[in-house]
């Protein structure tokens, strides 16, 4: 059964399409992350399956098949964009802004919110006198104190220190081992990784990938060589198979072009220099978002790869930027 079911959404802001025909489906109590290049339609796909904004044409179905607008006190949202009252203190505004979704002040569930995120010595305190990420935090726990079924988080790790993201990646974890349902965009390939059951890249408002991590790696295959060799990195200038070379410090990473062989790049490595390390793999969720929308997909026609959606594609559009949460 599915939390949510979007069926050929687009959404166009004049002349320039934000969402093009946009179908998925969100199983119930998984973890679904959107990632995609900043004005990819992220942010406004999460706002129409929040109602904040409506869909030009195709169906959203929430939960047990409602619309969008006939379920909002069932879900939580953290925007991109924080608004918090900052003349309120902390307790206060939540238990206000969970008395204004499910009718009553939720005050044991915030204050137990609280006291595990760090913030119980700041409830009394006024929202103007936290940092950026104790802020973000309260407007976390404003998302998830109502106890919703349908929790969507844009960038939700977004300015936040390794604690604080430990802190919060545990908490969705938590949610989802409850029954919930998290929706949450990011740019950070290493939680997307990790965390999601599922993720979905949007690339020009278009549906370019989507599965498990495994399933989208195994569309490219193991064509990545992590090495290591004695020398600088000229060593590894024109190797015959290999289409890229890309230095990361430590060790080097090489993508072998369709059909070469990692035994005879392995042979042209050693007759090179000393490797010290060889290692094929297959690509990591961040390169292939590199492929996908880098320069380097923008500088020649995209290979033959098994990558859905990768169609010619529509203007990129806005993220139709607001403060509302």
């Amino acid at each position: 059964m599915n939390a949510a079911e979007l069926r050929g959404v687009t959404k166009a802001f004049g002349a320039q399409v934000a969402v093009d025909d946009l179908t998925l489906d969100v199983p119930r109590g998984s973890i679904y992350g959107f990632i995609g290049p900043n004005g990819s339609g992220k942010t406004t796909t999460l706002r129409m399956i929040m109602n904040i904004l409506l869909p030009d044409a195709g169906s959203i179905r929430l939960l047990d098949g409602s619309a969008p607008g006939g379920c909002t006190e069932r879900m939580g949202y953290l925007p991109e964009e924080r608004g918090l009252y900052r003349r309120m203190k902390v307790r206060d505004q939540l238990q206000f802004i969970a008395q204004l979704k499910r009718g009553r002040r939720m005050a044991r569930e915030i204050d137990a919110w609280l006291d595990r995120l760090g913030l119980a010595a700041w409830a009394d305190r006024k929202i103007e006198a936290l940092s950026k990420g104790m802020s973000q935090k309260v407007q976390f726990i404003a998302a998830v104190a109502s106890e919703p079924e349908l929790l969507i988080l844009d960038e939700p790790f977004s300015g936040l220190d390794p604690v604080n993201v430990d802190l919060l990646r545990a908490a969705v974890i938590d949610l989802r081992r409850a029954g919930v349902t998290v929706i949450f965009s990011t740019h950070d390939m290493s939680v997307a990784e990790t965390l999601c059951d599922f993720i979905l890249m949007i690339f020009r408002g278009r549906k370019v990938l989507d599965g498990t991590l495994h399933a989208i790696q195994d569309r490219y295959g193991a064509d990545v060589l992590k090495v290591q060799i004695e020398g600088d990195g000229s060593l590894l200038a024109d190797l015959p198979g290999v289409e890229r070379v890309v230095d990361r410090g430590q060790c080097q990473e090489l993508r072998l072009a369709p059909s070469a062989d990692s035994q005879a790049v392995l042979a042209a490595l050693a007759g090179r220099g000393r490797v010290r390390h060889f290692e094929v793999t297959r690509p990591s969720l961040h390169d292939i978002f590199v492929r996908i929308a880098g320069p380097e997909a923008a500088s020649k026609p995209p290979r033959d790869e098994p990558v859905p959606g990768l169609a010619p594609p529509a203007a990129p559009g806005p993220e139709n930027r607001s403060s509302l949460s």
